[in-house]
């Protein structure tokens, strides 16, 4: 039997746990507080009643006093028992928004590190934490709004047939066309172009935060924000999807809702004026008069009411497409985990006729592929841009998982070891690693945190980070990013390589870990690799063909497979795709600006 689907009001009361008690408490006074708030009305209808009974001689109208206070104290009343119920709202939609957030995160640990790769962080955090905001005014605010307006709905059918039904039913025509409006700005494609106009909004959140990631970029090149055309075009985007909603669908609609609702007295006048001579030829024309003198202050109601259904409907509509952006996060596939996890034997890695392809693409990243590092060896894997070299080292510490094949370390296959147990084997250096917002002590401590701070300061020393440490006003407790302190990229990568010598695994995947370095830092970073990498079996990826010169072993990928394997002497030997790669690095070095003479 197929499982129903849960509505977005479910799905959000879930996130609430112990607090869901909180929000139907909340809308319970939020209804009350709705019901206090007409009963002024009547007050003041009795008010007119008095008054006009005993016209012209108003000193007889001995309750008014009496209706004046009982007003006064069921608006404040109403006033009350609202604070209270928001406060309820609010408790429970704080707790809601920071239990999302709190499963959004527990299920990203879960996920494939990978996952993080290829969704952006700025993506990441407006689809969780900027998503998980947005239902804060629904469960605070709209949600008792809504229940408090169908109260207030149902209380306001009751009086406006209880006097007079035709002035009520002439009341009642603002609300049919306010309603009309709001369904005719909210439902059918016009909601599709509000979930348009979120999405623009993710990817313009994408855009700029990749966009202020490289401003020094921008800043080299001498650039403008133009230069940057993803971020231009997101914001381009984004505008004109914000402009189709407002101007395009939102004004008409949206200005005849104003005019009606806000204008509720001009139903009641006409048929106030067909209704009089009736009246008064009746004799009851001072009840008729105290009746439309109820209904046009009754009718300032509808206005209020209603635009608490339309901010209500609009915090609805969000709050599914902020539920929709979360799903997308808590959708993230995640890494199956064994109940009888196994101990790898020693620190060999192995790849077993391997084959993986990312989501969505229709070539394999990496086809067939089969090799082995044995304990201690030093591997190279090198090729053209795109061969999957990256991918397959990737595959090791099981920041994706294979789609065929096993990749086994230590003899058993990596999906089969507990997760913790597999990091504690890997220790990994990027091309591009990222430091915290921490001191560098931290920064270093976070791949073991049980370090001391002498362990800290040896592993400092073995990555060559010593000339840093001396330049930075209080050493490794200096924290980055304050008062301008600041690394530069072959700095940041000899902190990373104080991360990964701190760890000691015993197998190191190096990717591009000079890439970025100028001389001066390469040379102190070669020195850091030497004291990573010895008696440690070593998955290193390159397009600096010198620095895999002396690896116990090349293996060269393209198109995501092997083409071919050996040392450095029997590879140019083999006169294959190496020994070319070999002849166009070498004349890339030896190539020079030279200034002819004139």
């Amino acid at each position: 039997m197929k499982e129903k689907k849960k509505s977005d009001l479910s799905v959000l009361l879930g996130y609430a746990g112990n607090y869901k008690g909180l929000t139907f408490l909340g809308l319970l006074l939020s209804a009350v507080s709705m019901v206090l708030g007409m009963l002024p009305y009547i007050c003041i209808w009795l008010v007119v009643r008095d008054l006009i009974q005993v016209a012209p001689n108003w000193t007889e109208a001995s309750g008014i006093s009496r209706y004046g206070w009982m007003a006064f104290i069921f608006a404040v009343a109403g006033i009350a028992v609202y604070f209270a119920a928001l406060m309820c709202t609010h408790l429970a939609a704080f707790r809601t928004a920071s239990n999302i957030r709190k499963a959004g995160m527990k299920h990203l640990m879960k996920a494939p590190l990978g996952f993080s790769d290829s969704n952006a962080s700025g993506l990441l955090r407006n689809r969780l934490d900027g998503a998980a905001a947005e239902t804060e005014t629904l469960l605070a605010h709209n949600l008792a709004d809504i229940v408090g307006t169908v109260a207030m709905f149902l209380g306001m059918l009751v009086l406006m047939i209880v006097f007079d039904w035709r002035m009520g039913l002439a009341c009642l025509l603002a609300a049919v066309v306010s309603i009309v409006s709001m369904f005719t700005m909210m439902g059918g494609k016009n909601a599709k172009l509000m979930q348009e106009y979120q999405g623009a909004q993710d990817v313009m959140s994408k855009a700029g935060t990749e966009y202020v990631r490289g401003i020094p970029v921008v800043k080299v090149f001498q650039q403008t924000v133009y230069s940057f055309k993803a971020f231009k075009e997101a914001i381009e985007n984004y505008s004109k999807k914000a402009e189709q909603y407002t101007d395009g669908v939102c004004r008409t609609p949206q200005s005849v809702n104003l005019t009606f609702t806000e204008g509720a007295f001009v139903f009641l006048v006409p048929l106030a004026l067909l209704l009089a001579p009736a009246a008064l030829a009746s004799g009851s024309f001072a009840g008729f008069v105290t009746n439309f003198a109820f209904y046009a202050i009754f009718s300032a109601i509808i206005s209020t009411a209603l635009a608490k259904i339309m901010f209500a409907a609009s915090g609805m509509m969000l709050a599914h497409t902020a539920l929709s952006r979360i799903n997308e996060v808590m959708n993230a596939p995640t890494l199956k985990i064994t109940d009888h996890p196994k101990v790898p034997k020693d620190n060999s890695v192995e790849f077993k006729n391997v084959s993986f392809t990312y989501d969505g693409a229709e070539v394999p990243a990496i086809d067939n592929v089969s090799f082995k590092v044995e304990p201690g060896q030093t591997v190279a894997l090198v090729g053209p841009s795109g061969g999957g070299k990256t991918t397959a080292a990737s595959l090791i510490p099981r920041f994706w998982d294979t789609s065929a094949g096993s990749v086994l370390v230590g003899g058993v296959d990596v999906r089969d070891a507990d997760p913790h147990v597999l990091m504690d084997q890997v220790a990994f250096v990027f091309q591009n690693n990222r430091l915290f917002k921490t001191s560098i002590l931290e920064n270093v401590r976070v791949s073991r945190p049980d370090a001391t701070r002498e362990e800290v300061q040896a592993a400092l020393s073995q990555a060559q980070c010593d000339d840093i440490l001396q330049k930075l006003p209080d050493g490794m407790d200096t924290v980055l990013g304050t008062k301008g302190t600041y690394l530069s990229g072959g700095e940041q990568q000899r902190v990373a390589l104080a991360r990964a010598i701190l760890k000691d695994a015993p197998i190191v995947v190096l990717d591009e870990a000079t890439a970025f370095a100028d001389p001066e830092n390469e040379a102190m970073i070669q020195k850091a690799l030497g004291t990573l990498t010895k008696g440690r079996t070593v998955i290193m990826i390159a397009h600096r063909l010198s620095t895999v010169v002396g690896a116990d072993r090349i293996i060269v990928m393209d198109n995501g497979k092997v083409i071919e394997q050996g040392t450095h002497s029997t590879l140019l030997q083999a006169k294959g795709l190496y020994e070319r790669m070999w002849q166009e690095y070498n004349r890339a070095v030896r190539w020079r600006i030279s200034k002819e003479a004139q």
